[in-house]
C-alpha cells in the first residue's frame, strides 16, 4: 500500500507494518492529508524516543466517575489537604495550551474529566510528550485529585486531577471530524459507530443502556422461573413466522438453509420435552427492506408458558414493561415517535374487528362472503393478491385505517385465522384466533398467541400455507412434519410471545430509528462490491461550552482611528498549506500560505507556545496581507496571522483566529 499524499510519505518502517491491500488483483493506494501525515510523523517520533505508539496494559486506579462522586463535594482546600492520588486512563478530547499550562480533558467509559498540567512539575521532557500529543490519543495519568481556582460560572473550580507522570498508550493516526464536535450526517455515524460512540454522548448512553434493558428482562423473568435457552440459527425449513427468509447453502451437506425467520418451533418442542417455561434472546433474519422501524438483522425473545394463555400474555407483558421502566430508566412516560408514552394504568384491548368497524363503519365480525369482502376492499381501494382470502382482506383494513392509530399501549387481539398458521382458534368464533399484537405509537411491538397445540389442525394450517406459497404468497411457511410429530405425543397448553428487542429498546431510549439501538445495523454498501469509500464527516457547529467567567482582556482603545486608515489594512481569508518550527526559536513558527493569488506567502508568528505546527496545517486563518515584509531569525515575513490574546488564571492565553474551511483563500475581510 502506498500512503501518499502530494508527494508527502508517511513512515511506517519503524514498525513493520505491511502496506498492501489487493482487491480482486487491484493495489489500493492510500492517500493521507497533511494531519494525517504529521500524526504519522510522531509516531515515528515516539519511536526514536523508544516508547511504543501502541502500549500495553495499565493499572487504574479510579476513573472520571469515582472522582467526581468521591470528591465532588470538597473544596480547593480540602483537595490540596487530602492530596489524594489517582491512577486514571483516557483519551484526550480537547487540549488547551498556555505557555508551561497545558489543560487537557480525557474520556472513559464513564465521561469526561479535565487534566491540569504544569511544565514545572511534570518536567521539560515528559512535557514536549504532552505538547506532542493529539486530540484523540489514549493517555494514562498519575496524578492528585485537584480543584481549579474558582470562577463566577463555576464558584468551587473545575474538579480535576493535577498531572504528575504522564504516559502515552495509544497514537491516534486519524484527527476527529474536528475538535469538540459530533458527527451530525446520519450515514456516517452508523457506518463509524466507533467514532459516534466517542463524539456523540447520546449515543454512548444509547449503547450501554441497551445491555441494562436485556439484563432487566432476564432477572425479571428468573423471577418468575423461566428458562433461558439457544435455538439453531440455520434451519432446513422456513417456518416460525410469515417472512422472506435469507438462503445459504451448507456445502458439507450439499443443501440449502435458512437463517432462522422466527424462533418459535423448537421452543414449542422444548414444551413438548418438559421444560414448561421458556424463552430465548437471540438473533433473527428476514430478507425484507430496510426503514426506521426494520432491520433485516434485529433481536427477537420468544418465550413460551405452559399452561398458560392470551390472557397470562397480557400479564407478564405488561408487568415486565413497567419492571423495565422502574428499574431501568425509573419513570413511566416516554417520548416515543413523535409522542408522549405512558406505561401506566391498564393497558387498553380492542379487537381487530371493533377497531376497524370504529373506524370505517364496517362490521367483519359479520357473516360474509370472499365476493363481499372483495367488494369492500375495492371499494376502499384495497389491492386484494392473489393468495388472499377473507381474512388476508380484513388485516389490509387493519393495516390502512387502525395501525397507526394505536398510540398508547394497545393489546390489539382477535386475528383472522388465515394469517394465524400457529395459533389456536377461538372457541366461540373460529374464524378468528387467540392472538394479539402490542401496538406503541401506531407499531407492533410484539406478537402473542394462546398456542396451537392440536396437531390435525396444525397439519391442515401447515397445508394452507404451502397453498398460499404456490399462489405466490412468499412469506408463508413450509411444512414441518418433525414439528406435527411432536405436537402429536402431545404439548400442554400453552401462553407464547415475541418481542422485537430493538423496537423495545427504542422505547425505553426514547430513540427515533431501529439503526440508533442497534451497534452495526446493515448498510448498503459503498462502490459496488469493493471496499468502502469513506465520505467526509459532517460536523456540527456547535462547539465546546468554555467557562470565560475568569478570563481578563486589555481595555479597548479609547483613541479613535478613523476610517480610511482602518481601510488601508488589506485583511484577507489564507490557507495554512504548511507549518513548521523555525530552527534556534522556542517561539517562531513558519507559515507558508495561500492568500489567493499566491501559494507561497510566508509569515512568521511567534505561538510555539500555543500550537505544534502539525495540528495548523489545513487550517483556514486571516492575515494582513499588505504590511511591509521584516526579517525575523533571517527569514522575511509577509505579513501578520491574527490572533486573539487574554488572561486567564494568571496565564497568558492565546487563540489563533481560525474560520470555517468553505470560505475561500484571498476572500477580504471588511
Amino acid at each position: 500500500m502506498k500512503d501518499t499524499n502530494k508527494g508527502g510519505t508517511a513512515h511506517f518502517s519503524a514498525l513493520g507494518l505491511p502496506f498492501l491491500f489487493l482487491f480482486k488483483g487491484e493495489e489500493m493506494e492510500r492517500k493521507f492529508n497533511d494531519q494525517q501525515l504529521a500524526r504519522r510523523k510522531k509516531l515515528d517520533d515516539l519511536v526514536a524516543k523508544g516508547i511504543n505508539p501502541f502500549g500495553n496494559a495499565y493499572t487504574r486506579t479510579a476513573n472520571s466517575k469515582s472522582i467526581k462522586e468521591t470528591y465532588g463535594a470538597c473544596s480547593k482546600e480540602e483537595l490540596e489537604e487530602k492530596k489524594v492520588e489517582v491512577s486514571i486512563a483516557g483519551r484526550i478530547m480537547s487540549k488547551r495550551r498556555m505557555g508551561k499550562m497545558c489543560f487537557m480533558h480525557v474520556q472513559d467509559r464513564y465521561g469526561l474529566i479535565q487534566l491540569v498540567i504544569n511544565k514545572n512539575d511534570l518536567g521539560e521532557e515528559p512535557y514536549e510528550l504532552v505538547k506532542a500529543s493529539d486530540v484523540g490519543d489514549i493517555v494514562g495519568i498519575e496524578g492528585r485529585v485537584y480543584r481549579t481556582n474558582p470562577t463566577e460560572q463555576n464558584p468551587q473550580g473545575e474538579l480535576s486531577v493535577y498531572v504528575l507522570k504522564y504516559t502515552h498508550l495509544t497514537k491516534a493516526l486519524n484527527p476527529f471530524p474536528e475538535k469538540f464536535h459530533g458527527l451530525t450526517d446520519i450515514e456516517e455515524r452508523y457506518r463509524r459507530r466507533y467514532l459516534d460512540l466517542i463524539m456523540n454522548e447520546d449515543s454512548k448512553r444509547v449503547a450501554f443502556m441497551r445491555p441494562q434493558v436485556l439484563n432487566a428482562i432476564r432477572s425479571f423473568l428468573a423471577s418468575r422461573d423461566f428458562v433461558e435457552v439457544e435455538t439453531p440459527v440455520l434451519t432446513s425449513l422456513l417456518t416460525g413466522a410469515s417472512a422472506r427468509p435469507f438462503v445459504t447453502h451448507h456445502n458439507a451437506q450439499d443443501i440449502d438453509m435458512y437463517l432462522r425467520v422466527a424462533l418459535e418451533l423448537d421452543l414449542k418442542r422444548l414444551l413438548v420435552g418438559g421444560m414448561e417455561k421458556v424463552y430465548e434472546i437471540g438473533r433473527t433474519f428476514r430478507n425484507e427492506g430496510m426503514d426506521p422501524q426494520h432491520n433485516p438483522e434485529f433481536t427477537l425473545m420468544e418465550l413460551y408458558e405452559a399452561y398458560s394463555n392470551l390472557e397470562g400474555m397480557m400479564e407478564i407483558t405488561e408487568s415486565m414493561y413497567k419492571y423495565i421502566a422502574d428499574n431501568v430508566c425509573h419513570k413511566r412516560t416516554f417520548k416515543y415517535l413523535g409522542h408522549e408514552i405512558s406505561l401506566d394504568g391498564d393497558w387498553k384491548r380492542v379487537s381487530m374487528t371493533d377497531a376497524i368497524k370504529e373506524k370505517t363503519g364496517i362490521d367483519f365480525k359479520q357473516q360474509m362472503s370472499f365476493e363481499e369482502a372483495c367488494a369492500l376492499a375495492k371499494e376502499h381501494g384495497i389491492e386484494v393478491e392473489n393468495h388472499f382470502t377473507t381474512g388476508h382482506i380484513i388485516n389490509a383494513f387493519f393495516e390502512k385505517y387502525v395501525e397507526e392509530t394505536l398510540i398508547q399501549p394497545t393489546f390489539l387481539y382477535g386475528h383472522p385465522i388465515e394469517i394465524s398458521p400457529l395459533t389456536r382458534a377461538n372457541e366461540e368464533d373460529p374464524r378468528f384466533v387467540d392472538r394479539f399484537e402490542l401496538f406503541i405509537s401506531g407499531h407492533e411491538c410484539a406478537n402473542a398467541y394462546t398456542e396451537l397445540n392440536d396437531p390435525i389442525d396444525q397439519l391442515k394450517r401447515f397445508e394452507d400455507q404451502l397453498k398460499a406459497k404456490q399462489l405466490g404468497d412468499d412469506e408463508a411457511s413450509d411444512i414441518d412434519m418433525d414439528f406435527v410429530e411432536a405436537l402429536e405425543y402431545g404439548m400442554p397448553p400453552a401462553g407464547g410471545i415475541g418481542y422485537g428487542i430493538d423496537r423495545m429498546v427504542m422505547l425505553f431510549t426514547e430513540s427515533e430509528s431501529i439503526r440508533d439501538v442497534i451497534l452495526f445495523p446493515t448498510m448498503k454498501q459503498l462502490n459496488g462490491n469493493k471496499a468502502a469509500k469513506v465520505a467526509p464527516v459532517k460536523t456540527t457547529a456547535d462547539g465546546e461550552k468554555v467557562d470565560f467567567s475568569n478570563v481578563k482582556i486589555e481595555p479597548i482603545f479609547t483613541e479613535m482611528v478613523d476610517f480610511d486608515t482602518f481601510a488601508k489594512s488589506d485583511f484577507r481569508v489564507v490557507k495554512i498549506l504548511a507549518c513548521e518550527a523555525v530552527e534556534k526559536s522556542k517561539k517562531l513558527l513558519k507559515f507558508t500560505l495561500d492568500d489567493g493569488e499566491r501559494k507561497d506567502r510566508v509569515i512568521l508568528s511567534g505561538i510555539h507556545d500555543y500550537y505544534e505546527p502539525e495540528e495548523l496545517v489545513g487550517k483556514t486563518a486571516v492575515a494582513i496581507v499588505n504590511l511591509p515584509p521584516r526579517k525575523m531569525m533571517g527569514i522575511d515575513s509577509e505579513g501578520m496571522l491574527i490572533s486573539a490574546v487574554h488572561e486567564e488564571d494568571g496565564h497568558e492565553g492565546l487563540n489563533l483566529l481560525m474560520l470555517d474551511n468553505k470560505i475561500p483563500a484571498g476572500a477580504k475581510l471588511y
